[in-house]
C-alpha cells in the first residue's frame, strides 16, 4: 500500500477561470439547474465549444439524470423522464444529423426491462455501440448487446440482481475478450462478456459510493479504479491489484491520461440511504487533488467552493461549481514541469515524469546529466557515475571522463568506459583508456570478461587493445586478442619478441592462409631459423612445393583441395644464412621434388657443395663431393657465370675446366694449364681442341718458348704436330723459339732438316712439272697450227661411243673421234663428256 503522506505535492497545473468572450472578458456564467454532463468529442454538455459557444435542445419533457458521450462516436446516450414517476427512458442521439434543428433520436426504450418500477444510478456504454449498461439503485443491471442505436439490432438482458445500489460501471476491451466492471457500495465484481453464460468473479468485498469509479486509460493493461474513503483500489479482471492510501470523503473520481483526480471533503461518507446525494452546505469547500500513481506524486492540489462536477476535454480540467462558475486548470508544458523538479533536485522524479511523458532522448540525457552533476558535487560519485552512463551517445564523453581521471575514481571511470564500449560507441583513446584502467586495478577477471566477449559483441578497437596490454605487460591477454581476431602480425611479434616461444609460433603460421604464411617466414625466418632450425626447414620445404593450411583433421579430409600455391624457395636462401646445414637440406630436397627450380637454388647448394669440398681432408669423402659438385654443373639450371666465379673462388680445378670446355673456351682451358705448369695437360689440350682452334699449337709453342726449364721434349712433340701440318712459317718458328735461353740449336735441327728436304722436293717437283708443262704447250701449238694450215681428213667408219658403223648423219671432231648423229645430240643435251673427255669442249665448238 503506497502511503499518501509520502507523497509530494506540486503545482502542475495552473487555474484559471473561465472567461466569457462575448461579454468582454467577464466570468463565462454556466446555465442554470445542471442536472448530468459530460464531456466527449469536443463539448461539454448542454453543448459548450471550445469557443464557449453555447447550446442545448429538449432531450426530455421532465428532466435528464445521466449522460454518457461516446469518444470514438459522435453519439449520446441519456437516461431521463418525460413523464412524472419512476420510469426513466433512454434515448441514442446522432450529433451528426439533426431532425427540426436537434440532434437525430435513433432510439428510445425504457430503462426498466420489468415491470418493477427502480431508480438508474450509473450508464456506460461500450466504444464498439455492442454493449451499453444500466445499473439501478435496486442492485440491478440491465446489459444491450447488439447495435445499441436501433432496436432490431439488440437485446436486453439482465446481468446482475442485487439489494446493494450499483454505483460504477465500466467496459474494458482486452484483444478480444470484453468484461463489465461492476462496483456497488459493497462489492465488486467483473462479468466476462466474451464468454457465453457470462461467468462472473467477485474482486472485493467493498465497494465505492456514486461516481467514485473509474476506468484508466484504455489499453491491454486498463484497470478499474475504485475510490473508497481510506484507499483507492486498482482492479484487473481476475485479481486486485495496487493500492493507495488516499484519505479523505470522495465525491468523485476521474482518470485522464495518466491522472486520477479525486474530489474529497472531509465529512464522514454518507449512509447507503444517501449514497447519491450531492447537497452539501452552501459553506462547505471541496478538496480537488489530481495524482500521478506512476510516478508517485500530487500533480495539484486546491479547494473550491462546492463542485457539481470535473470533466476532461482540450487537454484540460475543467471544474463546473454551483455558483455557475468554470474553471479551467491547464497543465504546464514538460519542460516547466522538469525545471520546478530540478530547483528541487527531485531528479529521479524527472525522469521519471520525462519518460511518462514520453519526452525524447535528447531531453532525458540532459535529466541525466544534471543529475549526474548534482551526484557529482554531493560526492556520491557511484551514482553520479550511473547517470552519466544513461547519457552515453547524447553527451559528449569526454565531459565525464575528465571528471573521473583522478586515480581515486578509476573504477567509475572504469565503469563508464565499460558501458562505452557496450554500445560500440568508444574510440581507440577510451579502449586504451579502459585497459590502462583495468591494469592499473589489476583486475585480470575484468580484463579477461573485456577481451574474451562473444566476437559479435566486441565494441572496442582490437588493434589498440593490443598495443595497451602489450605494453602493461599482459602478453597472454594480447595474444587471445591477436589470434582471435586474426591480427597475425601482432600475434607473432608477441609471441616472438616478449614471449620468445618460438615453436608456437610457426605452428601459427602454418595454420595460415599461404599468402600470409610467406610474408610472415620472409619477416620471421632468420629468428626462427636460429631458435628452432628443424622445425623452420620442414615448413619452408611445405611452403615451397604444395602449401596447405595445417587445420583439423575433418578439413585435411575435405575432398575440396585448394589450389597449388608454391613460394619461390630462392627468396628463402637469406633466411638461412647462419644455418648452412640446414640451407644445404633445404636445397637438395628443392632439386629432388623440383628438378626445375630458379637458378639461385642451384647456385646456392654449388656454392654449399664447394665449401664442404674445399674444407674435407679425407680423400674418399672429397672424392664424393667433387662427384656431388660436378653434377649442380652438369645441369642446365646452373648459372654459368656464376658457377665459374664459384669454382674459381673454391679453386675447384675440374669445375672449373668443366664449364671451360663447356663453354668452348678452349684457350682458357690451356691457359689454366700454363698457369698451373701442367706441360702434358698443355700438349694434352693442343691435342683434344687443336683441331677446333689451331692457333693453340702456336700458342703452345710460344709458352714453352718462354720457359726457362727444359721443354725439349715437348718443343719437339709441338714442332712435329706443326711440321706435319704445317701450321707455322718456319722462321716465324725460329724467331719464338729464340726466345728460351735454353732451347739449342738440336731442338730444331730436326724440324729444320726436315723441312728443308721437303722444301727441296717441292722444288725439283715444280721445276719437272714446268718442264712437262712446256713441252705440251710447244706440242698444242704445233697442233693448232697444222689445223689452221693444213686440211683434216676423218676415216673413222665406226662410233666412237657405240662402235657400229656410221650411219649418216654423222658428226666428226678434230680430235679424230665421230659418232651418231643422235648420240652426239644426247650428249650435247645433257652436257656430259664421253669417255675421251672431248663432247663437252666439242659443244662450245660447234
Amino acid at each position: 500500500m503506497a502511503a499518501f503522506l509520502q507523497w509530494r505535492r506540486f503545482v502542475f497545473f495552473d487555474k484559471e477561470t473561465v472567461k466569457d468572450p462575448s461579454e468582454n472578458g467577464k466570468n463565462f456564467q454556466l446555465p442554470v439547474g445542471i442536472a448530468a454532463c459530460d464531456s466527449g468529442r469536443g463539448h461539454i454538455i448542454w453543448f459548450l465549444t471550445r469557443s464557449l459557444q453555447l447550446s442545448s435542445f429538449q432531450a426530455y419533457k421532465l428532466r435528464v439524470t445521466h449522460l454518457y458521450q461516446l469518444k470514438q462516436h459522435n453519439i449520446l446516450v441519456s437516461v431521463g423522464q418525460d413523464e412524472p414517476g419512476i420510469n426513466p427512458l433512454v434515448k441514442v442521439w446522432n450529433l451528426d444529423k439533426k431532425d427540426s434543428g436537434s440532434p437525430l433520436c435513433t432510439r428510445i426504450f425504457p430503462a426498466i426491462p420489468g415491470n418493477k418500477p427502480t431508480e438508474v444510478s450509473c450508464l456506460s456504454v461500450h466504444e464498439t455501440l455492442n454493449f451499453m449498461a444500466i445499473g439501478f439503485t435496486d442492485g440491478s443491471v440491465v446489459l444491450t448487446k447488439g447495435d445499441i442505436t436501433r432496436d432490431r439490432h439488440s437485446k436486453t438482458l439482465s446481468l446482475h440482481e442485487g439489494s446493494c445500489p450499483i454505483t460504477g460501471l465500466a467496459f474494458r476491451q482486452a484483444g478480444k475478450v470484453t468484461h463489465l466492471f461492476v462496483a456497488t457500495l459493497e462489492k465488486v465484481q467483473c462479468y466476462t462478456l466474451s464468454v457465453k453464460e457470462y461467468p462472473r468473479i467477485e474482486l472485493d468485498t467493498h465497494g465505492c459510493a456514486l461516481r467514485c469509479s473509474a476506468l484508466t486509460d484504455p489499453s491491454q493493461d486498463s484497470q478499474f479504479i475504485v475510490a473508497g474513503d481510506d484507499c483507492v483500489y486498482l482492479y484487473q479482471p481476475d485479481e486486485r491489484g495496487p493500492c493507495f492510501a488516499f484519505d479523505g470523503h470522495k465525491l468523485l473520481t476521474h482518470w485522464h491520461r495518466g491522472y486520477l483526480l479525486q474530489l474529497t471533503h472531509n465529512n464522514k461518507s454518507p449512509s447507503k440511504s444517501d449514497y447519491g446525494s450531492r447537497q452539501t452546505s452552501p459553506s462547505e469547500k471541496h478538496i480537488l487533488n489530481i495524482y500521478d500513481l506512476d510516478n508517485k506524486f500530487i500533480a495539484y492540489s486546491a479547494a473550491f467552493d462546492d463542485v457539481i462536477d470535473v470533466l476532461a476535454e482540450w487537454g484540460s480540467f475543467y471544474v463546473l461549481t454551483r455558483d455557475r462558475t468554470l474553471y479551467m486548470l491547464q497543465e504546464k508544458d514538460t519542460q516547466t514541469k522538469l525545471e520546478m523538479l530540478f530547483k528541487k533536485n527531485l531528479f529521479v522524479m524527472a525522469i521519471n515524469l520525462a519518460k511518462s511523458q514520453h519526452l525524447d532522448n535528447d531531453g532525458l540525457s540532459e535529466i541525466f546529466r544534471q543529475y549526474g552533476d548534482h551526484l557529482y558535487v554531493k560526492g556520491d560519485h557511484d551514482g553520479a557515475i550511473q547517470q552519466y552512463i544513461r547519457t552515453i551517445g547524447k553527451l559528449e564523453p569526454s565531459y565525464v571522463i575528465r571528471k573521473f581521471l583522478d586515480a581515486q575514481r578509476i573504477h567509475n571511470l572504469t565503469a563508464y568506459l565499460q558501458a562505452l564500449h557496450r554500445q560500440s560507441l568508444a574510440n581507440a583513446d577510451h579502449t586504451t583508456l579502459l585497459l590502462n584502467c583495468y591494469t592499473k586495478l589489476k583486475d585480470s577477471s575484468k580484463l579477461e570478461e573485456f577481451i574474451k566477449s562473444n566476437e559479435s559483441e566486441v565494441h572496442f578497437d582490437v588493434e589498440i587493445a593490443i598495443k595497451v596490454l602489450r605494453q602493461a605487460g599482459y602478453h597472454s591477454h594480447a595474444v587471445f586478442l591477436a589470434e582471435r581476431h586474426m591480427h597475425h602480425e601482432w600475434y607473432l611479434k608477441i609471441q616472438l619478441e616478449d614471449l620468445k616461444n618460438y615453436q608456437e609460433a610457426l605452428r601459427y603460421i602454418g595454420r595460415l592462409p599461404f599468402d600470409q604464411a610467406e610474408s610472415n617466414m620472409k619477416r620471421y625466418g632468420k629468428i626462427l631459423m636460429h631458435h628452432v632450425p628443424e622445425s623452420s626447414t620442414i615448413l619452408l620445404k611445405r611452403l615451397c612445393t604444395d602449401y596447405h593450411p595445417n587445420k583439423d583433421s575433418a578439413d585435411r579430409d575435405s575432398l575440396d583441395r585448394p589450389a597449388e600455391n608454391k613460394a619461390n624457395p630462392e627468396e628463402f636462401i637469406p633466411v638461412f644464412a647462419n644455418n648452412p646445414r640446414e640451407l644445404r637440406a633445404f636445397l637438395e630436397h628443392m632439386i629432388e621434388v623440383d628438378p626445375f627450380s630458379p637458378e639461385g637454388v642451384y647456385d646456392t647448394l654449388l656454392e654449399l657443395r664447394l665449401q664442404d669440398w674445399a674444407h674435407e681432408q679425407d680423400p674418399g669423402k672429397k672424392k664424393v663431393l667433387q662427384e656431388a659438385a660436378l653434377s649442380l654443373l652438369r645441369s642446365d639450371n646452373t648459372v654459368f657465370d656464376k658457377a665459374l666465379v664459384l669454382c674459381q673462388m673454391h679453386n675447384f680445378k675440374e669445375g672449373v675446366l668443366y664449364l671451360y670446355e663447356k663453354g668452348k673456351l678452349y684457350q682458357q682451358i690451356m691457359h689454366y694449364h700454363m698457369q698451373n705448369e701442367e706441360y702434358g695437360k698443355v700438349v694434352e689440350a693442343c691435342k683434344r681442341y687443336g683441331d677446333s682452334e689451331v692457333c693453340l699449337w702456336e700458342q703452345a709453342l710460344g709458352y714453352f718458348a718462354r720457359k726457362e726449364e727444359n721443354c725439349k721434349a715437348y718443343i719437339s712433340e709441338v714442332l712435329q704436330h706443326i711440321d706435319e701440318n704445317n701450321l707455322m712459317p718456319p722462321l716465324l718458328v725460329v724467331q719464338t723459339l729464340a726466345h728460351n735461353s735454353t732451347a739449342s740449336l738440336s731442338v730444331i735441327k730436326d724440324y729444320l732438316i726436315n723441312k728443308l728436304e721437303r722444301e727441296t722436293q717441292q722444288i725439283e717437283e715444280d721445276e719437272r712439272k714446268i718442264r712437262q708443262y712446256r713441252e705440251e704447250t710447244a706440242h698444242l701449238r704445233a697442233e693448232i697450227q697444222e689445223l689452221k694450215t693444213c686440211a683434216k681428213i676423218f676415216q673413222k667408219t665406226k662410233c666412237s661411243m657405240c662402235n657400229s658403223p656410221l650411219e649418216l648423219p654423222s658428226v666428226h671432231f678434230l680430235c679424230g673421234h665421230s659418232f651418231h648423229q643422235h648420240i652426239w645430240v644426247y650428249f650435247l643435251g645433257n652436257s656430259t663428256p664421253c669417255f675421251h673427255g672431248e663432247v663437252r669442249a666439242t659443244k662450245g665448238l660447234l
